[in-house]
């Protein structure tokens, strides 16, 4: 791949990084609770905190899919690293997909009774999904490059 196109997408997920940090900074200030309390209250509200933590796993999975890009980009795909990467990548997208889970299963128990959470806890069921289709992917890649990794460790023996 040509060296371009990897700084091209490290670029992309600095990127989503970035837009995803501006939005967990700035939507707890125009969520419908937040419209009369006080700064404080709202940064420090338990489930304004559990987005937080919750979103520690996301970011570590970004760091790892740069990290992983910076591999391909210095050809070193066929080494264990890459297969780490991968493995890292799988994790927190199981991890954040139970997480997700936990954050409607929540909302879905314990929200007002004047609110309708059916938006929020779609929105719960597809970011599940898009987690899902990660760890899935990933570990699909995993197996794929573990495979070649000890097959090149093999022909490296041999030779």
């Amino acid at each position: 791949m040509k060296r371009i196109s990897i700084i091209f997408l490290q670029a992309v997920v600095v990127l989503i990084g970035i837009i995803t940090l501006a939005i967990l900074i700035r939507f707890p200030l125009i969520e419908g609770r937040a419209t009369n309390l006080d700064l404080w209250s709202i940064y420090f509200d338990g489930f304004i905190l559990y987005m937080y933590a919750a979103s520690m796993v996301y970011f570590i999975a970004l760091y790892k899919i740069f990290k992983l890009l910076g591999y391909i980009g210095q050809n070193k795909i066929f080494f264990p690293n890459s297969v780490e990467a991968l493995r890292s990548i799988k994790y927190c997208g199981i991890v954040l997909s139970i997480l997700i889970v936990v954050a409607g299963l929540y909302i879905r128990l314990f929200h007002s009774k004047e609110d309708d959470p059916a938006g929020f806890l779609g929105i719960c069921m597809v970011a599940t999904l898009v987690a899902a289709v990660v760890a899935t992917a990933a570990a699909i890649f995993e197996k794929i490059l573990q495979n070649a990794v000890d097959m090149k460790s093999e022909n490296d023996l041999t030779i």
